[in-house]
């Protein structure tokens, strides 16, 4: 069992959730899923979070660090990593997660209104604004984390094509007066 994941704990808006705490049961079970398949689709995830009693995101969350981990631990050994994605085909575990991975979401225009609404108003929201999001709008609380993921990516692509877009405007308009 987890270490009280319980919604009943009092978090201020925009304070990131506590550290979810496992069990070395629950590290074995993870541990296990990792070897087999470091990029589970949504299903595992689903059936890991019933398993160990634990919401889906917190087992994406956990799957995501041992990656990153695991990638740090790796590049100590770059020539073996080389060699070993060069003469990889493709497992069927590979092939299953990526069948088992949950369909794009499709937003109606009133949640995107709602999402893009509070985006505005904070880009960074904490767990309980985000939690507070989708049960407004329907969908789980890692749909609506990964929207805002997704989000803050595309405005910092679009904030830095601005200076370029600007400069692209100056140069025709100095070829315009010439």
């Amino acid at each position: 069992m987890a270490q009280d994941n319980s919604p009943n704990k009092t978090i201020t808006m925009n304070q990131r959730r506590s550290c979810t705490k496992f069990t070395e049961d629950q590290l074995k079970i993870l541990i296990k899923a990792f070897h087999q398949n470091p990029y589970p689709g949504y299903a595992t995830k689903q059936r890991l979070a019933l398993e160990i009693n634990t919401d889906e995101s917190r087992i994406q969350i956990w799957f995501q660090n041992r990656r990153a981990r695991h990638q740090c631990q790796k590049k100590s050994e770059p020539d073996e990593d080389l060699e070993s994605s060069q003469d990889q085909d493709h497992s069927e575990e590979e092939i299953q997660s990526r069948e088992d991975r949950q369909c794009r979401t499709s937003y109606t225009s009133s949640q995107l209104h709602t999402l893009i609404e509070a985006f505005m108003n904070n880009p960074y929201p904490g767990i309980d604004t985000r939690e507070q999001l989708a049960k407004e709008i329907g969908i789980p609380e890692s749909r609506v984390q990964i929207w805002f993921q997704n989000r803050r990516s595309r405005f910092h692509v679009q904030r830095k094509r601005e200076p370029d877009d600007q400069d692209s405007e100056q140069r025709q308009d100095k070829e315009q007066d010439l």
